[in-house]
């Protein structure tokens, strides 16, 4: 439910009131009590719908879809070396990294 700003054109006070969307402006005044109370424009806020069933996150651009794509899998590649190097290092098995065995000097 949005907040509407209000102001009173015979007393001049003003307050924000939490409305439903569908309710009618009030126009009596909380202080004076009379019905000079007028909804004033707002900038209002932006609604903004996350999460998939939503256009913005289900009709991206091809463009968009690939760079995603690329950034996921760049991200993915790097973790998986990071491990795969800590768990190398970590190991003296007497393998190398390619899986053959080291000679014996």
């Amino acid at each position: 439910m949005p907040t509407y700003d209000y102001e009173c054109d015979a007393c001049g006070h003003t307050m924000e009131l939490f409305q439903n969307i569908t309710e009618d402006p009030i126009n009596k005044c909380p202080e004076c009590k009379k019905k000079k109370l007028r909804r004033l424009f707002g900038t209002g806020a932006a609604i903004m719908f996350k999460g998939s069933g939503f256009y913005e996150t289900d009709y991206r651009s091809e463009s968009y879809k690939k760079g995603a794509a690329a950034d996921k899998k760049a991200s993915s590649d790097s973790s998986e070396k990071s491990k795969s190097s800590t768990k190398s290092s970590g190991q003296s098995s007497g393998k190398s990294e390619s899986g053959t065995k080291k000679p014996d000097k």
